[in-house]
């Protein structure tokens, strides 16, 4: 029986599982959606329990004609930053997920900046002090549950990423993987261990975190996964960004992966953690030692389509359409919904829309959706350094239109992949390389197969004048965020 590996991509907005052969084919796939609330301004949270059955479902349903034996392993790839709280004895969640989105971890923030630690912070973990990451909403969790630390502290309540609530609940191992733990801000890049003065400032206890392991583990097999046997081994685990660009062999110098979903993840493999200005330093995978990236994280893309398709009622596959024939004019929208990240990491932003007029219809707001995208992907490929080539992955790198779009925008070629589904393929590929089912060269040949191409058109004074615009715009943005919220009276 031929082996094969079964790929699991747990996401913000749905669960996606793929079968690959051994030859590297998708041979199976399954999807279940999963919803986000919004309990308050800046709160982003989903259900933890329905993340772990929209996984279980996505499984069921991709492996529905297939023989359970023929599957040699499982990779996983997940949603990053985003935090779960859960009973250590029964893994159950106690409180709703935290999403990566999520503000609540503000103030907090505020204090430590103030007490003059926020660069030593940076210095440590590659990254800004920002709600983004995973440490400011684990504080949070633990003051609403756990307000003395005495339940986590003793190890009865754990903390985690999607990828360690999900291990412990499908293996009973009590582990994450280095990349996904490099994104809470709580491990040291130099020693790629958690770090006690980090643990202090943001005041996590060490017991209530997993062990941290390489991208290839040991990980444990799992249990109870219908309709997988029992013992079938989990053989690599990585964040969905990571897992994308390792898709596109992106361990080569000079290749920058940018990926269009939800939010944006614009990443490139770097020789150290050293900093570079704007961008996060972050491990991306370990086969057995680091290997470290450099990374642009941009809130909202995508999100911002499906905000406006629900505002309008239509749907985000109809307003890309619109897009693609329209001429925004002089519409600007800056989707700082909750502020805007990389390369500025501003959390004072607000949202604007600008320019528009009673004659503005929804196909002028479809395409300035379209252009916020590719603007913020613009200023994140900008701030990178030795980019060479942009390979282009996720939902909304299907829009010709956009892809087209972001070359003009930055006047480099961009090269979309022919597959859509880059988090799966690419911790699959780490998989299958430890089963032996395929080489590096190989990979590398399969990322470079079936390219399209997309070529800038605009000179270099279209270029400036489109790009100097949507910087105008931003610091509107940024400096009505400097001037507090409204007051009702």
């Amino acid at each position: 029986m031929k082996p094969h590996v079964l790929a699991i991509d747990q996401g913000t907005s749905s669960t996606k599982t793929l079968l690959l052969d051994a030859a590297g084919d998708i041979v199976s796939r399954g999807q279940a959606a999963l919803p986000q609330s919004h309990p308050g301004p800046g709160l982003v949270e989903q259900d933890a329990t329905a993340l772990l059955d929209s996984v279980r479902t996505a499984v069921a349903h991709c492996m529905r004609d297939v023989d359970p034996r023929s599957v040699a392993g499982i990779a996983l790839s997940t949603q990053r930053e985003s935090v779960v709280l859960w009973d250590s004895a029964t893994a159950r969640p106690v409180a709703p997920l935290v999403s990566w989105q999520d503000q609540r971890g503000g103030e907090r923030a505020a204090r430590l900046a103030a007490a003059g630690v926020s660069e030593e912070i940076r210095r440590r973990t590659g990254l800004p002090l920002d709600p983004m990451f995973s440490a400011l909403k684990m504080a949070a969790l633990l003051d609403s549950h756990d307000p003395a630390r005495a339940r986590s502290a003793a190890g009865t309540l754990h903390l985690g990423t999607v990828d360690a609530y999900l291990l412990h609940a499908l293996t009973g191992e009590l582990v994450t993987e280095i990349g996904n733990a490099s994104r809470t801000q709580l491990l040291s890049l130099a020693t790629g261990d958690w770090d006690d003065d980090l643990l202090g400032w943001f005041d996590i206890p060490r017991a209530a975190l997993s062990r941290i392991v390489p991208s290839t583990g040991p990980f444990g097999a799992l249990r109870g996964l219908a309709p997988l046997t029992d013992g079938t081994p989990v053989l690599a685990v990585m964040g969905d960004s990571h897992a994308a660009l390792f898709a596109h062999a992106g361990w080569r110098p000079g290749t920058v992966k940018a990926t269009y979903g939800t939010g944006s993840s614009v990443m490139t493999i770097a020789d150290s953690p050293e900093q570079a200005d704007g961008v996060c330093s972050t491990i991306a995978w370990s086969t057995g030692r680091p290997c470290y990236a450099h990374e642009a994280n941009i809130r909202s893309t995508g999100r911002t389509l499906t905000w406006l398709a629900d505002l309008l009622g239509t749907e985000t596959e109809q307003l890309i359409r619109l897009a693609a024939d329209t001429d925004a004019g002089d519409v600007t929208l800056v989707p700082a919904f909750g502020g805007i990240g990389a390369p500025w990491w501003d959390a004072q932003a607000v949202p604007l829309l600008a320019g528009f007029s009673l004659g503005t219809g929804r196909a002028q707001l479809a395409r300035a959706c379209l252009e916020s995208v590719a603007f913020q992907v613009g200023d994140a490929l900008a701030a990178l350094p030795g980019l060479r080539q942009v390979v282009a992955d996720g939902g909304l790198s299907r829009s010709d239109a956009l892809m087209q779009l972001q070359a003009d925008v930055n006047g480099v070629t961009v090269a979309r992949t022919r597959y859509h589904e880059l988090s799966a393929v690419g911790t699959a590929h780490l998989a299958g390389l430890g089963l032996g089912l395929w080489t590096a060269a190989d990979l590398e040949e399969r990322a470079d197969g079936g390219l399209q191409t997309f070529m800038p058109t605009w000179n270099d004074a279209e270029r400036r004048s489109a790009v100097g615009h949507w910087h105008q715009r931003l610091t509107a943005a940024r400096h009505l965020g400097t001037r507090g919220k409204r007051r009702t009276p």
